[in-house]
């Protein structure tokens, strides 16, 4: 089956074409398409609001099988009010740079005298054709929980400005200080490879 993922983003197709090439799927991203891609409002209150938003959108311009994912980040104890939820970097109605982002999320680390333990909660929403959607938030498809700390690793990568403030709760390392270690990333994968399989079981 040939089947569009709603996304530009070449690390995110990598990282979902290698879960998808065992299921006889034939991914294709929307940099694949010859054809304008419609402006999306996601303006959803959840992840899986903004799934639904975008694949229902692309489903609509392109007429084929379509899956589209979100995310949200989310705090343990945090009051409703700051939990960043879909809005990681929008702040009291503000788009934060990066270094404003770092900045204002090792504050609200150091307030909460960095013992902030997060994780980032993925949703996923497959339109294979105008009658047939399959639709999951489920905490197999979400990150395992991290430590938010106040002081930011010096090593900066654009457009990842929480990596500097990520801590692996188990060896209190920065991620930054084991990315060439072995960091399991094989229950997330399993979680989309699981919502696939059990999708395409009940086409058949």
């Amino acid at each position: 089956m040939k089947v569009l993922y709603g996304t530009s983003n070449p690390a995110k197709f990598a990282s979902m074409k290698r879960i998808t090439d065992s299921l006889g799927i034939e991914l294709i991203s929307l940099k694949n398409l010859n054809m304008s891609i419609p402006e999306v409002d996601e303006s959803g209150k959840s992840p899986l609001e903004n799934a639904k938003i975008k694949a229902r959108a692309y489903y609509e311009a392109f007429k084929m099988p379509i899956f589209s994912c979100d995310s949200g980040l989310y705090f343990e104890g945090l009051p409703e009010e700051l939990q960043p939820g879909t809005h990681v970097r929008r702040v009291n109605g503000k788009v934060l740079s990066d270094a404003e982002m770092t900045e204002y999320y090792a504050a609200l680390a150091k307030k909460y005298g960095d013992k902030l333990i997060g994780r980032y909660k993925n949703a996923i929403c497959f339109i294979v054709d105008g009658e047939t959607e399959f639709c999951s938030f489920d905490d197999s498809l979400a990150t395992e929980p991290f430590m938010l700390v106040s002081k930011p690793h010096p090593k900066r990568v654009e457009g990842f400005p929480l990596d500097p403030l990520s801590v692996d709760i188990a060896s209190g390392k920065y991620y930054y200080d084991i990315e060439n270690e072995s960091v399991d990333k094989s229950a997330i994968d399993q979680g989309f490879r699981a919502f696939f399989e059990k999708a395409l079981a009940s086409l058949e």
